[in-house]
This record gives structure tokens, sequence and C-alpha cells, in this order.
């Protein structure tokens, strides 16, 4: 097992290769070396045609010299912890054919040099935490065959160009933030045996040349807008074996024809509009009630675990009796409703909802008391990981061996009612920075959400524990993770969604420490003619807007106003609530005086020490995000920044930081 030399925190190896004139290849891939890329990398042999270093540990920016490696064929730094932009030298290799830079947390735009790759077969940039736009240029790069650009933070539309790539063979763009339309020119991909454009904000209908893919094996739509009837020309897809439309708005009904779809081994239209009978021949035979669920309307066989389809054939003098039933019971009906609709309004604020009208694409359908008290080893103290006004949460493992955390509600009116609000706002809303439930139980006495855990715990912890420490990148980086959850609350679902609760203790943390907001329990959704709403729940003292803590107004500005607060707490480590504050003071007129004196003075002293090396990049980056902050709390609503301007700002800022630290 190859390591590196501790003393130097550069990759020492490299160096010694710099002699080998007639190196060709170098494989150093699965080997511990934690260390950072040197620039010396491109002083390597001109005749090296392949490099290979995936999952080495590399750290650190990709350096620009890559470049000067004229014979490269091969480049795979896949499966590292490298961060930066892909480094736009990298067109003077003009020879390589596979890139992969997977796995990383490379960020900013995809650089457009790329394209300049005349020879590029295979390009891999998945999971990382790339933005911007999808390169229009792809489209004259005819050499390639697999695309692969999954889980980054893509948002633009697919751009038509790429379908002039009628040799590509597989495109991966799931897990972005891309919207608009799929190009009715798709059906030029001839080649394509993969189509992913799953996770994204896809709208619109699915085009009916898709069904010219002759060669298509999986097709993946699934979690966008997409809207209109499933295209009756899929069914000439014959080579199809994988085709998932889940948790879409797709009406209309399941085409027969596909039943002649041969190949197909998996099938999912859950959580859609769907209606009429489900098929039941062909492929159709190996399917379960898993592909069809939450379609209200569908009917058919019994096994789909759906009513069975009623023959439209009624006769005049059914239809005559029904009629004659309904006039003459019109007025008790109507007495009936009043009577229901006045019992129904007392109680509908104490109505916990059913596994049948929650409506929510459960990954797992049902889980029950017995299993989550073994999990949580009967909710015992152990496992107490938080608790609150309306419940406590549970560290647990099910019997599958998958960790989770139980959000168990108490029984009080008020936690009831939290559930109910909860369910209504996670049902819908599905963003890598918002919480994800897993599955609830539902019992008479016991209501709980199933999450997925964090194990990483919250940026609480981490700013006022004396055992944690983040430093500046991984600050920026769950801000900014934060930042994009609120654009997606307040921009990215049909009403506007105010968290009203926003705070570093509702800020989650995964294994890769990204950030994922959660707890909606005091949550309130605007309807499109709303702007503002009047609430009489009070969030957390210290986070609250004015005008929310005084009136009860809500708008999706009070949580600018609470994000602004978090950010200023996440870089000073000094809560809103902190002793020293008073009436004289407060966290946002402290930080606001240091702006005009001296900046250094409020900054976590963990985080900005005076023998850093990159002390003045780092004060100027505090600087910008101090002062953007400020424009976020502003006293009034109006003047307040947006969540889609803070998420740009602060990508900007992240920009410049990261150039500044890498020249």
């Amino acid at each position: 097992m190859l390591t590196n030399d501790a003393a130097s925190p550069e990759l020492s190896i490299i160096n010694s290769l710099v002699n080998c004139n007639y190196l060709e290849k170098v494989y150093l891939f699965d080997n511990p070396l934690d260390a950072i890329l040197p620039s010396s990398i491109g002083n390597l042999s001109s005749s090296l045609a392949e490099l290979y270093m995936s999952s080495c540990g590399l750290k650190g920016i990709i350096p620009n010299q890559l470049g000067n490696l004229s014979s490269l064929i091969a480049l795979d730094l896949g499966s590292n912890n490298l961060v930066g932009f892909i480094p736009p030298m990298l067109d003077r290799a003009s020879n390589l054919q596979l890139l992969d830079l997977s796995n990383n947390k490379l960020n900013g735009s995809i650089s457009g040099s790329l394209c300049d790759l005349h020879y590029l077969y295979k390009l891999v940039l998945s999971n990382n935490q790339l933005s911007g736009s999808l390169l229009k240029c792809f489209g004259n790069s005819t050499s390639l065959r697999h695309i692969y650009l999954d889980s980054n933070r893509l948002n633009s539309r697919i751009p038509s160009s790429l379908c002039y790539l009628k040799d590509l063979l597989e495109l991966n763009l799931s897990s972005n933030f891309l919207d608009g339309f799929i190009p009715n020119d798709v059906e030029a991909l001839k080649a394509l045996s993969l189509l992913d454009i799953s996770h994204n904000q896809i709208s619109g209908n699915i085009p009916v040349t898709i069904g010219q893919l002759q060669n298509l094996v999986s097709l993946s739509l699934d979690r966008n807008k997409l809207e209109g009837s499933i295209p009756e020309q899929i069914s000439q897809i014959v080579s199809l074996e994988s085709l998932d439309l889940s948790l879409n708005k797709l009406s209309g009904s399941i085409p027969v024809s596909l039943e002649r779809l041969a190949y197909l081994k998996y099938f999912n239209v859950s959580f859609n509009e769907l209606s009429g009978e489900i098929p039941s021949a062909g492929c159709f035979k190996n399917f379960s009630i898993a592909s069809f669920m939450f379609n209200k309307e569908l009917c058919g066989n019994s096994r789909f675990h759906v009513p069975p389809c009623h023959s439209t054939h009624h006769s005049r003098i059914k239809i005559r009796l029904l009629i004659a039933f309904a006039s003459l019971g019109a007025s008790l009906i109507i007495t009936f409703a009043i009577i229901a609709f006045v019992l129904t309004k007392r109680q509908r604020k104490f109505r916990v909802p059913s596994m049948a009208d929650i409506g929510f694409p459960w990954d797992k359908l049902r889980v029950s008391y017995d299993e989550l008290s073994r999990a949580t080893s009967r909710f015992s103290q152990i496992n107490l990981i938080g608790s609150g006004g309306f419940g406590s949460v549970y560290k647990g493992t099910l019997d599958d061996g998958m960790l989770i955390a139980v959000k168990v509600f108490n029984q009080s009116e008020d936690a009831l009612e939290s559930f109910n609000v909860e369910i209504e706002v996670l049902k819908n809303l599905r963003h890598r920075n918002l919480t994800k439930v897993i599955t609830g139980c539902f019992a008479e006495d016991f209501k709980a959400l199933v999450l997925e855990y964090m194990p990483n715990g919250s940026l609480e912890q981490w700013l006022h524990s004396q055992r944690n420490f983040l430093d500046m990148a991984q600050r920026l980086n769950i801000m900014i993770d934060v930042a994009c959850g609120l654009e997606y609350l307040h921009n990215g679902y049909t009403m506007p969604v105010v968290h009203c609760d926003l705070k570093p203790e509702n800020v989650l943390l995964d294994e890769e420490m990204v950030a994922h907001v959660c707890d909606f329990s005091v949550t309130k959704l605007l309807t499109k003619e709303e702007s503002f709403k009047h609430t009489e729940t009070l969030a957390t003292l210290g986070y609250m807007a004015p005008e929310y803590g005084s009136t009860g107004m809500i708008s999706t500005q009070c949580d600018i106003y609470s994000f602004g607060i978090v950010v200023m707490e996440t870089f000073s480590a000094r809560r809103p609530t902190d002793e020293t504050f008073g009436e004289d003071m407060s966290l946002k007129s402290w930080i606001s005086d240091s702006m005009l004196h001296d900046v250094h003075q409020v900054v976590d002293p963990n985080l900005l020490r005076a023998d850093d090396e990159d002390f003045n990049v780092k004060l100027q980056c505090i600087s910008s995000i101090l002062e953007l902050d400020l424009h976020c709390a502003v006293e009034s609503p109006q003047k307040r920044l947006n969540a889609e301007d803070v998420v740009a700002r602060l990508n900007k800022i992240k920009l410049q930081f990261l150039r500044s630290v890498g020249s």
C-alpha cells in the first residue's frame, strides 16, 4: 500500500517520476496518499498517456499544469477530495479521450475549454458541486459517447444542441436543478442506450419523439414536473428494460401498448395523477403494486391493490333511478352537509391524517411501532438526540440495518397540529438540502416520522463545541447549502413555503458535511396571491424577524432575516442570545459596528489566526459574507435580499475565495 511522505503536503512521488522520460502509464489508484497534487505534475514525461489516481485521498485544487501533458489520453482523478474549478488549461491536453473527475468537491461552472477536446470519448463529472449552465458547445463534441454530469447544481435548460450527438450512448443529467422542457429533437440521439434526467425540475410534456430512440435500454424521467399523458410511442422502444416516470404530474391512462415491451423489467409510474385500467398482459404480469402506488384513479387487477374497473354501460333505467333518488334526497343531503361542515370545522384542527390520505412518497410504505421500539432500544435516553416542545428525536437502527432518526410527537393538541403541518409540507417537497423523510408510523396514540439519519449532527453542535471545528470552506459551503434549501422553499414549489424557524439547531449535516434544513413543525404555506400571512405561532427568540415577533406577520423575507442571523453566528461563533448582548447591543449591531472598524474582532478566533498564511484572503472573504448578511437582516422586509440573490452572491464570494487561495 503506497503512502505519501508525511513531511510533505504535496504528493512526493510525482517529483521522483519527473525524470522518467519514457513513462507512458501511471496507476496510483486506491492508495491512501492523502496529499495535494503538485504543479510539477505537468513536468512528467511528454509520452504519458494514462494517469489513474482515483480514490487516493487527493486534496486541494487540480493544477493547471496538467494541460502540459499533451499525449495524455486518459485522466482519472475520481473519488478524491479535490476542490476548486475544472482548470481551463486542460484543453491543451488535446488528445484526451477519458476525463473522470467524479466524486470530488469541484465547483464553479463547467469549463468551456472541455469542448475543445475533440477526441473526448467519455466525460464523468458526477457528484460534485458544479453550477451554472449545460454547455451548448457540447453539441460540437461529436466524439462524445458517454456524458455523466449527475448530482451537481446545474441550473439551466437542456440545450437542444446536445441532440446533435447522434453517436452518444449514455447521457446522465440527474439530480441537478435543470428546468425547461425535454427537447423535441431528442429523437436525433439514435444510438442512446441510457437517458437519465431524473431529480430535476423539468416541466412540460414527454415528447412523442422519444419513441424514436430504438436502442434505449434505460429511461429515467422521475422526480420532475412533467405533465400530460404517457406517450403511446414509448411502446416503440423495443429494447427498453427500465422505465421510471414516477413523482411527476402525469395524467391520463397507462398505454396498453406498453404490454409489447418484452424486455421491460422495471416500471414505475407511482405518485402521478394517472387514471383508468392498469394493463395486465405482457410485461405487466411481472409488476407489483410498487409500480403504481398513489395514483388515485387507477383501477384493474386486484393484485395491484386497486379497485376493479366498472363498466360504463349503465342502463337508462338505472340512470333515471339515480337521478330520481338524487332529486328526492337533495334537501336531506344539503342538511347533512351543513351539519358535517360544522363538525368538520370544529375537528379539523386536531385531525391526524391516515397513511392512505397523506399521499407522501414513502420509500417504505409502513413501519410498525414494535420495529421503531426495537430500533431505538425502547426509545432509550441513550438514543435521544434532541427534544423540543412538540416531541423528541431518537437515533435508531431498523431491522434491515438502516440508521434512522425517529421524530416522536407528543399527544398535545399543539404537537398534533405540528405533525399535520410537517406532513403537509414534506409530502411534496424534495430537495437535496432539505431533510428526507423515509416513512412514518401512525397509531391511535403514537405519531412519528422516520427521517434520514445525519451522522454529523447539527450546525449548532459544530459551532459551539470544543471538540468540533469547521474550516472556512466548510462554513461557506454549509451556508450555500442552507441558502439553496431556502431558495427552493421560496421559489421551487407551486406555492411559497416559509420555514419560520431557521436556526443552527435546524441545520443538520450528513456524512459528507452537506447541510439539510430540518424541522418544519411551524412552517407556513402561502398561496400564490399571498406575500405574507398572520400567525400566532412564535419561533425562536434571537432569530425571528422584527415584524414576525411584534405583529405575527410572516413572509419569505422572515426566513431571509433568520438566515442572516444564522450566518453571523456561523462566522462569529456567538449566539444572538449570548449574555453579552442586551438592549444596547445585539449580534447584528455588534457585527455592523465592526464593519466600520475591525472585522477581525468579531470573527471566530478559531477560524482566523494571526499566523494564518491566508489571513488577508480569509478576512476579505468574511467581510464580504458579513456585509451580505447585514443586507439580509435589515429591519425593513422590502429591503432584504431574496433567496435567489443570496445563493448567487454567496457562490460569487466562494469563487473569489477559492481563486485567491489557489493562486
